[in-house]
């Protein structure tokens, strides 16, 4: 491994924890606008005159405005810096967020939600390149897990945020909180966040972003990580997108209960990511992605067969929390393993992974509205062939043996 100095070695422990924190925040953005009025689903439903598959399809439009807003952001951030795009994209966000507050219909709400996942794109791939940015090795390993914990838990911390504020306001007010957590973005990237990527290697990085991606994108590895990260999240996000109305529903929670569901889950995600993170030292992050889907693919069939067998709440709640859990083991591996050798190049990288990864999201979750709702049946089903996908690739295309030690 190469001793080369990188710029984040030369910070304090205060330095990085400051960077860890701010990064974390503007990291989460993007999850907590997809997520956080889950639990306003049904209310949605009911003041819009709409359908379920209507307001499913609202959170479908976020994933791939979200995706989409990557693809362009990553690599001007890669051209003139990560300052800029960050605060232009936050900027687009706060405007769709305060849009989004005043729709009066479904189509109005529709329109603003793609916009808000554009917007909130600028965190998710900046924040992520700057980490490259300055570190490589394992403290690259340590720094992305503390972005993946944020990644993981931000989508489950979300529903429970946002089921307490539905206690105090009524679901538009859930957009005016997104748009002042953009504006506290803006400010703290302003004043806290220096630009990392030096000129000479925004010049070094291709002169197109064409090129950019060609070169990225002829990393087997990297193409292979793509798409087992996208199973991954895909699988998550089918959980998130049908629990609203599976747990709200069938197992008659209110929705504070629902949200206190998401808090546990949630352990599930810090225990996997902060154990991955220590376990990569050892095996490798291919490996543990090896171990991690292979417990993700039973606990996604005991949920079918429980729930078949007639279990009820804990048939789906117990082997759900395990799922969940191996999903962070997941997260920092496939950070680890799409980014570490595309350094001068990390935010068309984490723009190609972000895309990917929120856009399989968004385009398979969905299925679990179209399967029914009424069990928790077609939301395993889904979890296990997103699964069964990712499994497929990770040996026919990452091909673990093959992969060099960190």
């Amino acid at each position: 491994m190469s001793i080369t100095a990188h710029p984040g070695d030369s910070l304090s422990r205060r330095q990085k924890l400051i960077y860890v924190i701010i990064l974390g925040a503007i990291t989460a953005l993007g999850p907590f606008t997809i997520d956080l009025y889950l639990p306003a689903f049904p209310s949605v439903r009911v003041d819009l005159g709409t359908t379920e598959a209507a307001v499913q399809l609202t959170l479908t439009g976020t994933i791939v405005g979200f995706a989409s807003g990557q693809l362009l952001i990553g690599p001007l951030s890669d051209k003139v810096g990560r300052r800029l795009p960050l605060i232009a994209a936050t900027a687009l966000h706060v405007g769709a967020s305060v849009g989004a507050a005043a729709s009066t219909d479904i189509g109005m709400l529709m329109v603003f939600r793609v916009l808000q996942g554009v917007g909130a794109a600028g965190g998710a791939v900046v924040a992520m390149a700057m980490i490259r940015d300055l570190f490589s090795g394992y403290p690259l390993v340590r720094m992305l897990s503390y972005m993946a914990l944020v990644t993981g838990m931000a989508p489950i911390f979300a529903p429970v945020i946002g089921s307490q504020l539905l206690l105090v306001m009524p679901w538009p007010g859930i957009f005016w909180f997104l748009a002042g957590y953009g504006v506290l973005v803006i400010i703290a990237v302003s004043v806290f966040i220096v630009e990392t990527l030096p000129a000479t290697l925004r010049k070094s990085s291709g002169s197109t972003a064409v090129q950019r991606y060609r070169a990225v994108l002829g990393d087997r590895v990297f193409i292979g990580i793509l798409l087992v990260g996208g199973m991954n999240f895909a699988g998550l996000f089918s959980y998130l997108s049908a629990s609203p109305f599976l747990f709200q529903g069938p197992y008659g929670f209110n929705e504070q209960q629902y949200g206190l569901l998401f808090a546990v889950n949630s352990l599930g995600i810090v225990a996997g990511v902060q154990a991955s993170s220590r376990v990569m030292r050892r095996i490798g992050p291919q490996w543990v992605i090896v171990y991690a889907t292979a417990v993700m693919l039973s606990m996604a069939l005991l949920i079918v067969l429980f729930d078949q067998w007639g279990f009820g709440l804990w048939g789906t709640a117990i082997p759900l929390w395990f799922y969940i859990m191996a999903t962070g083991f997941v997260f920092p591996c496939v950070q680890v393993l799409a980014l570490i050798n595309h350094g001068a190049r990390a935010g068309t990288a984490a723009s190609l992974l972000g895309a990917t990864t929120f856009g399989l999201a968004g385009i398979i979750s969905p299925l679990v509205g179209v399967l029914g709702i009424d069990s928790a049946t077609p939301m395993g089903a889904v979890m296990a062939g997103c699964i069964v996908v990712g499994i497929v690739v990770l040996w026919t295309v990452v091909r673990p043996r093959s992969v060099p030690a960190l």
